[in-house]
């Protein structure tokens, strides 16, 4: 059954005319306030008389299934609520128009971490993923999920839950790989795009002194041209959509941004946060005719052609990871090309229609009418999810969180025994060639076997086990404080750090099962006189 498509049972004053363009919900943060949202479209459809086709938002979405994924959102505790999602998710409740959304920095970030490259997060809500793009009658919308900090965008997306203090944050931040993606339809760009964050200096383009006068502390920022996100202008400025939407500074905001070298402008529109009174959602109509009753939601095949070609650039480490450029010995110009696109053809069989494959993946939410107390709620452990597997295997890419995981799956023509070490910061998922040292011509050199000689093998290092009561597990994990590794690598560990109980057993049995009294220092003669009682 296919959720997302529109009932063809509808009273005739809300029916849409075949053959007129689609009517767009656009929203800014949502907040989880779900059932308002929908509700308030159901007004505007009243009002107006005609049906709205989709619904977009921009970030701050909260797709909280339960207390664990609440526990995941970062913001104070006093601040947090289930609000209404959850009911979408379990079925009390479907969603009544086709929803697709971005990540912004309240999200609940270990479930959206398992739909990477996007999927369904609930019957008739699509999440587009950490950036991507798809096809909606005809309509080509894009997004970039999260916020940009400086600080983060060239790491790779290591974070994976339990989170601690600092990754429950940078797991919503912006990664140079996804703008790096998105650049890469330049020529062929989406209609619509949406961020979290606004573009970089998108205010000189509108009313700036009416938004000043709404949002004061705004005005540092301006003066300084440091208001908003430069990776998102970046990704305006390149692609040049007819139209973009965002939110996060909760305030309504217009402007038009001409881009002098096509002579094309983009229509920019920020909204507020869905609360009374505030203006958090508009509709616009956008699109060729529609000529049918149904919406369907459909793969791009130049972005599945982007992620493929992309794969080898994936990082899962907190280092630097720096994208090919112009002089790079490397490819760096990742446009489709008519061989990819058809690559991408062959493999989905010329069928884009995203397929309705959403599981309930964790237990839903049950109100109990008491208050929320979030100190006693387990954290959740990190997980994949069947949707972005199914994905992953027909592009041959891979999973970010499976990888994470020491679970690569069976991306890269069906090699499962890829795993972060072997992918490393660099993100190569193939073999590596070293490059000479000096400017010399590539040569090719044989290597005689007589001169290879077996290394030998190094026997693992002992390490006493320690007097106190302790596990393994323990051991473990102060390793994978100190050196990132995940532990789901037990067996890697293992191999490393072997720990040798058998001669600490012996000293305690030899002493009778009681460890030895140790040596009582004794006092110089010089200093005994100081210590002397009378």
């Amino acid at each position: 059954i296919h959720f997302y498509k529109r009932e063809k049972k509808v009273e005739k004053k809300t029916c849409q005319k075949k053959g007129s363009r689609m009517r767009i919900a656009i929203e800014g943060c949502t907040h989880g306030e779900l059932e308002k949202t929908y509700q308030t479209i159901q007004q505007i459809e009243e009002q107006e008389g005609g049906k709205v086709d989709l619904l977009l938002c921009c970030g701050d979405f909260q797709s909280t299934r339960n207390l664990s994924d609440l526990a995941c959102m970062a913001c104070p505790d006093k601040y947090k609520s289930m609000c209404s999602f959850y009911k979408y998710y379990s079925g009390e409740a479907i969603a009544p128009v086709l929803t697709i959304f971005i990540g912004g920095n309240h999200e609940a970030s270990n479930y959206l971490q398992e739909l990477a490259y996007g999927g369904w997060v609930a019957p008739n809500i699509y999440y587009l993923g950490y950036a991507g793009v798809v096809n909606v009658n005809g309509v080509r919308i894009g997004g970039l999920s999260g916020i940009y900090k400086g600080f983060d965008y060239l790491h790779g997306h290591f974070e994976k839950p339990p989170y601690d203090d600092n990754s429950i944050r940078s797991a919503y931040h912006v990664r140079n790989v996804e703008v790096f993606r998105l650049k890469q339809l330049a020529g062929n760009s989406p209609d619509i795009m949406m961020s979290h964050d606004w573009p970089r200096s998108v205010y000189k383009h509108g009313n700036v002194e009416k938004l000043l006068r709404y949002k004061k502390h705004f005005r540092e920022e301006v003066e300084q041209d440091r208001l908003g996100s430069p990776p998102a202008k970046d990704i305006m400025d390149t692609l040049q959509p007819e139209f973009w939407f965002s939110a996060h500074l909760h305030c309504k905001f217009a402007a038009v941004v001409p881009h002098v070298e096509t002579n094309k402008s983009t229509k920019f529109l920020a909204l507020d946060k869905c609360l009374p009174r505030r203006q958090f959602l508009q509709v616009v109509t956008v699109g060729p005719p529609v000529t049918n009753d149904e919406v369907i939601l459909k793969y791009c095949p130049a972005w599945l052609a982007v992620l493929k070609s992309t794969a080898h650039l994936l990082s899962v480490e907190r280092k630097p990871r720096y994208t090919p450029g112009p002089g790079s010995a490397e490819r760096w110009d990742f446009r489709p090309t008519e061989d990819e696109i058809e690559e991408i053809e062959k493999l989905f069989k010329n069928d884009f229609e995203i397929p309705y494959n959403f599981e309930q993946t964790a237990l839903s939410y049950k109100p109990t009418g008491e208050r929320l107390n979030m100190r006693q709620v387990p954290k959740p452990q990190a997980t994949t999810n069947s949707q972005t597997t199914i994905l992953c295997t027909k592009l041959g890419i891979l999973d970010p969180m499976a990888l994470l995981l020491g679970r690569a799956g069976t991306g890269l023509g069906g090699k499962s025994n890829v795993t972060l070490s072997s992918w490393g910061a660099g993100g190569e998922g193939r073999k590596k060639v070293e490059e000479p040292a000096d400017n010399t011509d590539h040569k090719v050199f044989k290597i005689n076997e007589k001169d290879c000689e077996p290394t030998k093998k190094v026997a693992p290092l002992a390490i006493p086990a320690p007097k106190v009561n302790s596990s393994n597990d323990d051991f473990l994990a102060v390793l994978d404080t100190i050196g990132g590794e995940s532990k789901s690598d037990t067996k890697t560990m293992d191999d490393l750090f072997v720990i040798d109980k058998s001669s600490d057993t012996a000293e305690v049995s030899a002493g009778q099962d009681e460890a030895p009294e140790e040596p009582v220092k004794k006092l110089k003669r010089r200093n005994a006189a100081l210590y002397a009682t009378d």
